[in-house]
C-alpha cells in the first residue's frame, strides 16, 4: 500500500497546485470580467463532474495523444506517465474550486474594494489585500474539495495514465487491483484510508460553512 498512497500524494500535491491556480484564475475572471457566453463557459468548466470518467478520460486521450495538441505542438509525450496521471487528477478536481471561488469572490463587498482603490491600491494590491483575505475561506473550501476529488480520481487517470505498479498506480488503482486478485486485508485497509481522508475533508469544509455565511 506504500507505493500507491506516495504516489497518489505526490499526484495529488501538483494537481493541488494547479487547481488552486487555475481554478481561481478562472473564477476571478468569471466574476470580475462576466465574459460573454458565461453561462456556456460556466458549464463546459463543470462537465467533468457529470460525465461519466471514461468519457473525461477519452476527451483527454485526444487531447494528451499523439494527434493531439500537447504533442502536436509542443512535443511532449504525457501519456502512461505521472504527469497524465496529474492532468486528469486536475480535470476532475478544478470544478469544484472554480464554483467555490467563484461564490467566494462574488460575495466580496465591492464597497471595500473600492475604498482601497481609492486610498491608492492597484488592482493587484486591491485582489491581494482585499478581495482574496476576504474570499480565503471559500478559496480554502474549494481547494479541500477539489484536491479530495483529485486523490479519489480512477476512471480518467486509468485510461491516460494506466495502471502500472511502482510508476502510474495511484491508491484508487490498487484498490481496484486488490479486489480483483481477492486481496481482502489490504483493500480493507486502503478502502478505510480513502474513506478516512474523504471524512475529514468534507468534515473541515463543514466546519467553515458558518464562519463563511457570517463573512458574507
Amino acid at each position: 500500500m506504500i507505493d500507491p498512497l506516495w504516489l497518489s500524494l505526490k499526484v495529488t500535491a501538483v494537481a493541488a497546485i494547479l487547481i488552486f491556480t487555475i481554478g481561481t484564475a478562472l473564477a476571478l475572471w468569471l466574476v470580475r470580467h462576466q465574459p460573454r457566453g458565461r453561462t456556456v463557459i460556466e458549464t463546459l468548466i463543470m462537465l467533468p463532474l457529470v460525465l461519466p470518467p471514461s468519457v473525461v478520460g477519452y476527451y483527454l486521450l485526444i487531447v494528451l495523444g499523439q494527434q493531439g495538441p500537447i504533442v502536436g505542438w509542443l512535443g511532449i509525450q504525457t501519456l502512461f506517465s505521472p504527469a497524465a496521471a496529474i492532468i486528469a487528477a486536475t480535470v476532475v478536481g478544478l470544478p469544484l474550486m472554480v464554483q467555490a471561488a467563484r461564490a467566494a469572490l462574488a460575495s466580496v463587498d465591492p464597497a471595500l474594494e473600492q475604498a482601497a482603490r481609492t486610498l491608492g491600491c492597484n488592482e493587484a494590491m486591491v485582489l491581494w489585500r482585499v478581495s482574496l483575505p476576504l474570499a480565503r475561506r471559500g478559496l480554502l473550501a474549494g481547494l479541500v474539495l477539489g484536491t479530495t476529488r483529485a486523490l479519489g480520481e480512477f476512471g480518467a487517470t486509468l485510461m491516460v495514465a494506466g495502471n502500472i505498479p511502482g510508476q502510474t498506480q495511484t491508491l484508487p488503482l490498487a484498490i481496484y487491483d486488490a479486489v480483483q486478485t481477492n486481496q481482502h486485508d489490504l483493500t480493507t485497509q486502503m478502502v478505510l484510508l480513502m474513506t478516512g481522508l474523504g471524512f475529514v475533508s468534507l468534515w473541515a469544509v463543514r466546519r467553515w460553512e458558518p464562519s463563511v455565511g457570517r463573512a458574507k
